[in-house]
């Protein structure tokens, strides 16, 4: 299951799935609760200005609910491509 969580309304994440039809769910976490759980609220630069705002960041989180690789400083050309090779490696080891 694939899951997008960022700080935006419901309605800003709707407007935005729909525009890029997305084919997985996202979650609105505008009070942070969740990207503060995860850790992904980290100062960042922009334009020369410390800021602090959530680092893109993804997560695979096993069966059993346990964290089992984490991909930080996503960029997301080619990530869906990379998370999913990890993936298959992965399930290559467990067999």
């Amino acid at each position: 299951m694939v899951l997008g969580v960022s700080p935006d309304t419901v309605q800003a994440q709707k407007k935005f799935a729909e525009k890029f039809d997305l084919p997985f769910t996202l979650i609105a976490d505008a009070d942070k609760t969740i990207c503060n759980a995860y850790g992904v609220i980290q100062e960042k630069n922009m334009y020369g200005k410390k800021v602090m705002g959530v680092a893109r960041t993804t997560f695979i989180i096993g069966p059993d609910g346990k964290i089992k690789h984490i991909f930080e400083k996503v960029k997301p050309e080619g990530h869906a491509e990379e998370a999913l090779s990890w993936l298959k490696e992965a399930q290559k080891g467990a067999a």
